[in-house]
């Protein structure tokens, strides 16, 4: 047999080589290809629609001061008038009932513990009465219930039982204030000062801040709430009172108590309900200096006749509704779409504003957490999940194989990161 030339031994040797080059280099090119980690595939965002409200006007009244605000918002919604702490008159018991109700609480459908007037207590009357201020009859030995001798102080505005209440809770009327002072600067009311239960001293003092704050306790406390939206009750031994507050019933107005002063005018801090799409928002609102009781009313029906207008509900998402959508390189999408439905009531021009933040993605299914959009409305957050509304799979072999450089560090293929935007200037 013959020996195999040079020639075709060095053929042979060049076939093997290469045989052996491309096993190796299909031993590396195969895993690298079929499992490589691929790069998060990227997003967009999509724009947000941009709307824009003038801010609202009320008609306030020409007076001394006042403003508006509403449960669940912070602050001040809309004022008018001195910034400065005015005489409040007879809103003061609503203080005083709210500093009584912190020292001896009381629960709705409760009467509490019975009081029992003494002489003191008869003397109030002729003290009251003598510098015209509102007065009920009251004997010496008659039992009362903590519940009415309230409804006595709040719906008839007795300003010789607003003296028994404190005196009964706290034992002396410095003691009352004291324990008032704390109540004040405990809420933050650093513009109230209140050295009396009654009102009758022009020293009871209030901002429209604190004012509306105040209130909104009052409403927050279920038995004042009650007890101040009462047209009338009756009271054993004293009879029927009928509520001070004539605007009960009108232009849903629930609350909340008027006070009447020379120095200080005629005043209301009031409390009215309004529908609004969906959502029901109590506003609380308080006049300060009326020139009189008739001039005072017409001009708080004028002020809350223009509220409503001034809320609306806007609609931050729908259930659905797409904020983000993903590509990848190798053909699929899927969008980051609103878990749920929200909305929110804003009061007139406020800002709404949102940020949509996404995780990075490389494989997830239908209904997968994703990341959210926060809405930011005056002071407050609103967040809403988003979910993809399909699944994003691997790419498969194929894919893999024929299209090595987007799976090359530093090739085409995206890198892991949190993708988010951020868009501004919504206006409702």
């Amino acid at each position: 047999m013959s020996t195999p030339s040079r020639s075709v031994l060095l053929r042979r040797r060049v076939a093997a080589a290469l045989v052996l080059a491309i096993v190796a280099a299909g031993g590396v090119y195969l895993p690298m290809t079929l499992l490589a980690p691929i790069g998060a595939a990227s997003a967009s965002i999509d724009p947000v629609e941009t709307l824009v409200r003038d801010a609202s006007e009320l008609t306030f009244p020409g007076v001394g001061a006042s403003g508006i605000s509403a449960v669940g918002f912070d602050g001040v919604l809309a004022s008018s008038g001195s910034e400065e702490a005015l005489p409040i008159a007879s809103i003061s018991k609503v203080i005083s009932t709210l500093v009584v109700l912190d020292a001896k609480p009381l629960a709705v459908g409760e009467d509490g513990p019975s009081i029992v007037f003494n002489q003191v207590d008869v003397a109030l009357y002729g003290k009251y009465q003598r510098v015209g201020g509102t007065v009920e009859p009251v004997t010496a030995g008659l039992a009362m219930s903590q519940r009415d001798l309230l409804e006595v102080v709040l719906v008839s505005s007795a300003n010789n039982y607003a003296e028994s209440l404190v005196g009964w809770a706290f034992g002396s009327q410095s003691e009352f204030v004291d324990a008032t002072e704390a109540w004040l600067t405990a809420g933050g009311f650093d513009s109230t000062v209140i050295v009396e239960p009654t009102g009758v001293s022009p020293s009871n003092v209030s901002s429209i801040p604190d004012l509306v704050g105040i209130a909104k306790l009052a409403l927050g406390n279920p038995v004042v709430a009650e007890i101040v939206a009462s047209k009338s009750v009756d009271v054993p031994y004293v009879g029927t009172l009928t509520n001070t507050n004539r605007l009960l019933g009108v232009e849903s107005i629930d609350g909340i108590k008027t006070g009447t002063l020379e120095e200080a005018g005629s005043c209301l801090l009031f409390s009215t309900d309004y529908t609004v799409g969906s959502s029901v928002v109590t506003v609380v609102g308080v006049v300060l200096g009326g020139e009189n009781r008739e001039a005072l009313e017409s001009a708080t029906r004028s002020l809350v006749d223009g509220i409503a207008a001034g809320f609306h509900e806007v609609p931050l998402a729908e259930k659905g509704e797409v904020f983000a959508s993903y590509s990848t390189d190798w053909g699929q999408s899927a969008n980051a779409v609103a878990a749920e439905a929200s909305s929110v009531l804003v009061w007139s021009d406020t800002p709404v504003s949102g940020e949509v933040a996404v995780q990075p993605l490389v494989k997830a299914g239908r209904g997968d957490a994703i990341g959210e959009v926060t809405f930011t409305v005056g002071d407050a957050r609103v967040s809403v999940p988003l979910v993809l509304d399909a699944g994003i799979a691997d790419p498969g072999p194929w894919w893999r194989l024929s299209h090595p450089l987007e799976l090359l560090p530093g090739g085409d293929g995206n890198s892991d990161g949190a993708l988010s935007t951020l868009f501004t200037g919504r206006r409702i």
